[in-house]
């Protein structure tokens, strides 16, 4: 289901490969594949419209950051972004909206060693900033947890961290969406959702997150790549 606002606009250059293209594709081409089952996942009403809002091709398929992010996503925040993280914080694979007026932060996979991220290579003082938030994150999310949500894992803690920004501090009805794709051969992904299932246990089980206040907040989309055109059209 192509978008028809594509017709009459050059079409930049699909990512070469990987959960950049498949997300690109998706969004742009196919969303209904991943509308669908996020409706699913979240316990929405089939009526309930997804907007999506990055990575569109009539943009140049451009990911946002920071205070783009917010701006992007038409929320007000109660607490500036710069209080709570350095500039140059994460850059969101996708952002969408529902018409409940819910905003999705999208974090997109497509193998398995995507997940597996070293610690901040931030500078003082931006790593004090980061470190004094994650480790306030962490105390509600994760209160047993003796391991540094700065180091191993650091992206998948992170994400959750700018959850609990919009949601704690600012009011900000917002989603952590993660987008599984199956049998992206293109990287050698997984075939399985079970095996993405075990890797996300490994994730959170390593960062002491078990069931917590946000847990209704987060979801997990399966994709798979077959069902994708694998051309730029």
């Amino acid at each position: 289901m192509s978008d028809p606002n594509l017709a009459s606009t050059p079409i930049p250059p699909l990512a070469a490969k990987g959960s950049q293209r498949w997300l690109q594709l998706a969004v742009n081409h196919r969303p209904d594949l991943l509308d669908e089952p996020l409706r699913a996942a979240m316990g929405l009403a089939a009526d309930v419209e997804v907007e999506w809002l990055s990575p569109l091709a009539r943009q140049n398929y451009v990911e946002y950051r920071d205070g783009m992010t917010y701006d992007h996503l038409g929320v007000q925040l109660r607490r500036p972004s710069i209080d709570f993280w350095p500039n140059r914080g994460p850059m969101w694979d996708g952002l969408a909206r529902l018409s409940t007026g819910d905003v999705l932060l999208v974090e997109a996979k497509a193998h398995i060693q995507e997940m597996v991220s070293n610690g901040t290579r931030a500078s003082e003082p931006a790593r004090a900033k980061i470190v004094e938030s994650l480790r306030a994150v962490q105390r509600v999310l994760a209160p047993r947890a003796d391991v540094d949500w700065a180091g191993t894992f650091y992206q998948y803690a992170n994400r959750l961290a700018h959850l609990h920004f919009l949601r704690e501090d600012n009011g900000v009805p917002a989603h952590l969406v993660f987008i599984y794709f199956l049998n992206a051969e293109d990287v050698g992904g997984p075939s399985e959702r079970a095996e993405w299932i075990g890797a996300i246990k490994v994730v959170e089980g390593y960062l002491g997150l078990g069931r917590h206040r946000l847990s209704r907040y987060v979801h997990k989309v399966f994709v798979d790549v077959r069902e994708l055109s694998g051309g730029d059209a």
